[in-house]
């Protein structure tokens, strides 16, 4: 009875979600719904909820999870500091004369805003606020110009410091702690963020060069989607000057941030400090630092910050609810009789995330999924750094994904009339079938996840 419940309560959550309620209380009132009626039928115990509060007050304590908020807060204020603006001016006058150009400036902008900031709306506004009119005005195809600004806005999920890499790699930490013993493996190599940020850093370059080679293919096949954009010589004037101006902050705080955690200098939390306090001095340097944008940076940190960790409390009734009921065991001899052994496991897994991200958000998805099937897929032996790449790529998708990518709904909000939605959706589509080839080729070689991890830090 106990198994039944979990998956009714599963899908209803689903179904639930879908009517457009909150997701913190939807998760955590629907499982609560079903504790009580496992409670009446006797397949579920109340005393359960005792380790609840404890387990939460350990993830708010977790010394990790800080660099979630300091992440946060520094996309927030490099975003207001201008450094995005000059950076599209720039790449656009510097590769715009070439055919598809501005999309490869827009790839470029994308990849460093992702590794400076990591905020997928605020990279795609702006993208779509500066380039978008300048791609149609040039005469892109508007389907082209939108993908390729959706596409590039949605890389600070795969692209280090990413927020969903964090919580993943805690996430996944605690999960592969606690399989290896039972595995009997008492002293097991420890799954860092670190890890997490090594192993998708070369993915997130292999994306960055499929995304940029799709688009010399459409230079090439289909010119007139992507031509050639006219630059005055007046333009051309101060461009190196420009491009170092531009450019010579983004990478200078890159290198601080990325390089500290991937050398082993610092912790992802001491160099979220140090990328907060960067930003911070950058916006000086542009004037940019008021008390205004200030509070503004300050109160919008606070509330993404909040939204994520009660969305993780309500997950975290959801789990123990699902898991008190039977239905880890119940996805465990499912994942373990599905044709194909591991390889059938993992396609199932990545499939049921992938169909899930039309109608659900990445940290839904992350918490409600994760918990489930990571604890099945690693007693498979499968590499927890390889698995938490796999999922942040797979869930990159979600924010291209109609009907409810969120990518699509932020370039939707500034994107002009003369572009219908349709053209938005129809744009997304070759990117999605990228990012679904890099699913592929990282699942037949896994070794572009973990090279970079086992060399730098030898797990």
């Amino acid at each position: 009875m106990g198994e039944v419940l979990s998956v009714v309560m599963f899908f209803g959550i689903i179904g639930v979600l879908m009517l457009g309620y909150p997701v913190a209380f939807s998760l955590a009132g629907v499982s609560l719904f079903f504790a009580g009626l496992g409670w009446l039928l006797g397949a579920f115990d109340p005393s359960n909820f005792n380790s609840l509060a404890s387990r939460y007050i350990g993830v708010m304590l977790n010394e990790v999870l800080v660099a979630v908020p300091l992440f946060i807060f520094m996309g927030m204020m490099l975003e207001r500091s201008g450094i995005a603006e000059k950076l599209l001016i720039t790449m656009g006058r510097m590769f715009g004369t070439l055919r598809g150009g501005l999309g490869l400036s827009v790839i470029l902008v994308g990849a460093l805003l992702a590794a400076s900031t990591g905020i997928i709306g605020a990279t795609v506004v702006t993208m779509g606020l500066l380039s978008l009119p300048a791609m149609i005005r040039a005469g892109y195809d508007p389907r082209l110009a939108t993908g390729v600004i959706c596409a590039s806005g949605t890389l600070g999920q795969i692209i280090p410091p990413s927020t969903v890499l964090i919580f993943m790699g805690d996430m996944l930490s605690g999960i592969n702690a606690q399989v290896q013993m039972e595995k009997g493996n008492f002293a097991p190599s420890a799954v860092s963020v670190g890890d997490l940020f090594a192993g998708a850093f070369i993915p997130g370059l292999m994306l960055v060069s499929f995304y940029m080679l799709w688009m010399i293919y459409k230079a090439i096949t289909d010119p007139k989607s992507c031509p050639a954009l006219e630059v005055t010589a007046e333009e051309k004037a101060n461009l190196g000057h420009d491009v170092l101006t531009s450019l010579l902050p983004p990478l200078v705080l890159i290198m601080a941030v990325l390089g500290s955690i991937l050398g082993g200098i610092a912790t992802p939390t001491e160099s979220a400090a140090v990328g907060a306090v960067g930003a911070m001095l950058l916006a000086a340097v542009k004037r940019k630092l008021t008390l205004t944008n200030l509070r503004e940076c300050m109160s919008a940190t606070a509330n993404t910050t909040t939204m994520v960790f009660v969305i993780l409390l309500g997950a975290s009734v959801f789990s123990l609810v699902f898991r008190m009921l039977g239905g880890d065991e119940l996805v465990a001899d499912f994942l373990g009789n599905l044709p194909g052994g591991t390889l059938g496991a993992i396609v199932f897994v990545m499939l049921l995330m992938f169909l899930l991200g039309f109608i659900l958000d990445t940290f839904e998805i992350i918490f409600i999924v994760l918990p489930i099937t990571a604890p099945i897929l690693l007693m498979m032996d499968v590499d927890p750094v390889w698995l938490g790449v796999m999922v942040a790529i797979n869930l990159q998708t979600s924010f291209l994904t109609p009907p409810f990518g969120f990518a699509l709904f932020y370039l939707r909000g500034v994107a002009p009339s003369s572009v219908p939605t349709r053209m938005i959706y129809e744009g997304v589509l070759p990117f999605v079938g990228i990012q679904l080839v890099a699913l592929v080729t990282l699942i037949i070689f896994p070794e572009i996840v973990t090279w970079l991890p086992n060399k730098l830090y030898g797990n």
